[in-house]
């Protein structure tokens, strides 16, 4: 009988629960748009680290789901492993939730509206549209409301510059959710589950990924144009808006880890184009 896991490694099942990458990335980015839309330090910090929390409980409530799934394709995760028992992993999704709902409430009563409205849009994507060809609809609807969350939850109301910013991000959340199911479209056929990306069918999901993340970048710049942008913010913002573009050009014919990894690079550049954008469009 195998000895019972360390506390060190329980502590590292948590974290892997937790989905810390894309937790991270969207809380330090809550935290970037706050600062540009003028929130002092401290209230920024507030936000981003509800926008941390929230995703934390989004990401818990994912695996979860999946512990059933996951203890027959991928059993190294934390729940199948043994590392976090499934009545823990609920306990950390309610308190992370919690957290991100209180930590929103100083921000007023619409800002909770929006901070339950992401959480709502990630738990429809856990429990009933992942693993569906309507995958994508959740990074649609959820990417756009992080900066609403971010710019309203600092100011209590959202400048004219929105008007561009969300239809756009609604098209970059349908790309990173491309992205995100390319990654996983050789294990999610394997298995029989359905996807954007396996509906698309690899060459075509890599090609609309790429032209919707082209056309974001040059929504941006066009749109920056007309702002009366400097050129060096121009430069700014075109050389964050090549970067997930580019990431995603690079991915074709790549294997499952390497696409994860560009899915990172593209996440990454997406939230710096956001907060570029927004810095030279309205601050």
């Amino acid at each position: 009988m195998p000895p019972p896991p360390s506390l060190a490694a329980r502590l590292g099942g948590l974290v892997r629960l937790s989905h810390p990458f894309p937790s991270l990335l969207d809380g330090l980015a809550t935290f970037g748009l706050a600062l540009v839309a003028g929130a002092a330090v401290p209230d920024a910090a507030r936000l981003g680290v509800a926008m941390t929390a929230l995703q934390v409980a989004i990401g818990s409530v994912n695996d979860l789901h999946d512990a059933s799934a996951d203890a027959v394709a991928k059993r190294a995760k934390p729940i199948p492993s043994g590392l976090v028992p499934p009545g823990a992993a609920a306990l950390l999704a309610v308190v992370a939730a919690a957290v991100g709902i209180g930590l929103s409430v100083p921000s007023g009563w619409g800002t909770v509206a929006i901070a339950l409205a992401g959480l709502g849009v990630g738990l429809a994507y856990d429990l009933r549209l992942k693993g569906t060809a309507w995958s994508w609809l959740p990074f649609a609807i959820g990417i756009p409301l992080l900066p609403v969350y971010a710019w309203y939850g600092a100011t209590g109301a959202l400048p004219a510059a929105f008007a561009v910013l969300v239809p756009a991000a609604v098209a970059t959340g349908a790309a990173l959710a491309i992205g995100n199911a390319r990654a996983d479209a050789e294990r999610d056929g394997a298995s029989g589950v359905a996807s954007i990306a396996i509906a698309l069918g690899p060459s075509r999901a890599w090609a609309v990924q790429v032209a919707i993340l082209a056309a974001v970048g040059v929504v941006a710049i066009g749109s920056a144009v007309a702002a009366g942008a400097s050129v060096g913010q121009l430069a700014l913002i075109g050389g964050a808006a090549l970067v997930p573009t580019l990431a995603a050009a690079a991915s074709r014919g790549l294997r499952p880890a390497a696409l994860e990894r560009a899915w990172e690079v593209e996440a990454i550049g997406v939230a710096g184009l956001a907060v570029a954008w927004l810095w030279v469009a309205v601050a």
